[in-house]
């Protein structure tokens, strides 16, 4: 009896709560879509098993799935919609959130985001992105928690991904605080929060511009322009993707390598190969990147031993030194100082290389 009344409050305190977030339907509470409602995932009102991972894949993963009986689901639960898509095959790449392989009671139905505990073991599953009681066909992060564990709706994408890679106190050693990187008051940035500093961009390639200033012009990115699959017709969304990082494209963040499309290809989504090559930023762009001349011990630099693709704390044109292969110079100065925006020059204090910059202008 107590159990019946329990469920029948908490579903109304849901269904209270869902239409404070609009007339939008919730996809998986839509009869049309989800022909047996709550039951699909809840049957037989077993709400432990219901939003795990193994629940998710039977409507979201291989087909084959959908049309086997499972004693956790009801009867001729087939979800009509047309438009599934794998996304348990995003999974299985080489680069992916490890939504499969944290173990058992990590996950805790009731944790807030961004984490306070620095001894919290770091974890990715579909719950952590999506709200299924919540989620629409337009807002597909609606009903996340916020740090005080209220439900909030999110607006931006950006917001989402702070969740784990922002404020969380139990971020790897080797990672950023990518709220921090993308602020807006920040010397430069990639245009995530807020159009960009830099009015002179001169590699961007149609229809990027930094300033939007006719329909068409895009002067802002998401963090999924980069980040998701490397196949297009797969689900959108950083899932896996056979490129480091979850990239959609190629970007090599190695050192002693020569420049080559597939090398930088993500980069090259929106800057003009042409133009990097050919120094009209930076006259020794080519230089670094290409290496010295046949017979040099230096073949090549990254992108990332200078540049920070997030943002730059520091300096503008998200100049951040990657410290694992730029150091100070032999007076123990490491920087970069801009000389002059319209004419792009500079001085670099540091050593890389081989090659002491005390400075080196250009």
């Amino acid at each position: 009896m107590y159990k019946i009344l329990f469920i029948s409050v908490s579903l109304l305190a849901m269904s209270l709560s869902i239409s404070a977030f609009g007339a939008d339907k919730v996809t998986h509470l839509d009869g049309t879509k989800v022909p047996r409602g709550c039951a699909t995932c809840h049957n037989r009102f077993n709400f432990k098993t219901g939003g795990g991972v193994a629940i998710c894949i039977v409507c979201h993963g291989d087909p084959s799935r959908i049309s086997q009986e499972y004693k956790f689901m009801p009867k001729k639960f087939a979800p009509k919609m047309s438009d599934q898509k794998n996304v348990e095959a995003e999974f299985k790449k080489p680069y992916r959130h490890p939504a499969f392989e944290f173990s058992a009671g990590v996950h805790r139905a009731q944790e807030n985001f961004p984490e306070t505990d620095s001894r919290a073991q770091r974890h990715a599953t579909c719950g952590d992105c999506h709200n299924v009681h919540y989620s629409t066909s337009t807002n597909k992060f609606a009903g996340l928690k916020n740090k005080r564990g209220l439900v909030t709706s999110i607006s931006n994408e950006y917001e989402l991904c702070y969740r784990c890679h922002g404020d969380s106190a139990n971020l790897p050693s080797r990672s950023t605080n990518k709220r921090v990187l993308f602020a807006s008051t920040n010397p430069s940035f990639h245009p995530i929060e807020a159009e960009g500093r830099n009015s002179a961009v001169v590699s961007l390639l149609k229809p990027y511009k930094e300033k939007k200033i006719i329909p068409g012009d895009v002067s802002r990115i998401s963090c999924s322009d980069c980040h998701g699959s490397d196949n297009s017709s797969s689900p959108s969304g950083p899932h896996g993707s056979n490129y480091e990082f979850i990239l959609v494209e190629n970007y090599s963040i190695r050192d002693n390598q020569s420049e080559s499309p597939q090398n930088y290809a993500l980069c090259y989504r929106c800057h003009s190969r042409t133009s990097i090559m050919s120094d009209e930023s930076f006259k020794y762009h080519s230089l670094h990147i290409n290496g010295r001349a046949a017979g040099s011990s230096f073949s090549g630099t990254s992108c990332h031993t200078c540049h920070d693709s997030h943002g730059s704390t520091e300096y503008k044109y998200l100049i951040r030194f990657n410290q694992e292969i730029v150091a100070a110079n032999a007076n123990g100065t490491l920087k970069f100082v801009e000389k002059g925006v319209a004419s792009f020059r500079g001085e670099c204090y540091l050593s890389c290389h081989g090659v002491d910059h005390d400075p080196k202008k250009y």
